[in-house]
């Protein structure tokens, strides 16, 4: 299986706003949730948001509702996270991967990529 690639990160100020996104192979892609987690330094890897493959359903940690927003183009085979209102705790490497189901559980998720970082300014 060939890992998504997530692109989109950056340095920004709190309050600012940006954009990932997350594109993957067609056979990665086709048929899976999708989720996004993130990982700050010296902490567990947690969940942020996930997407059913038709896109009708959604789910996010309560700390990134009302602020983040998953989507997706699945004929691009890209899924997208625009995170606005950023506060310093969103500092983080933001990761996209896959699931058969719609869970917040990263034991679930496979086919993780590489990450794209996050920082976050005050």
């Amino acid at each position: 299986q060939v890992q998504p690639v997530e692109s989109g990160g950056g340095l920004v100020q709190a309050g600012g706003s940006l954009r990932l996104s997350c594109a993957a192979s067609g056979r990665t892609f086709r048929g899976y949730a999708m989720g996004w987690f993130r990982q700050a330094p010296g902490k567990e890897r947690e969940f942020v948001a996930v997407i059913s493959w038709s896109g009708d359903s959604t789910d996010y940690a309560n700390s990134v509702k009302g602020r983040f927003t998953i989507s997706r183009d699945n004929p691009k085979n890209t899924v997208y996270l625009q995170m606005n209102s950023l506060k310093p705790e969103d500092t983080a490497v933001y990761y996209c991967a896959r699931s058969p189901v719609i869970t917040k559980w990263s034991t679930s998720y496979e086919n993780w990529g590489q990450g794209t970082q996050v920082t976050v300014s005050s």
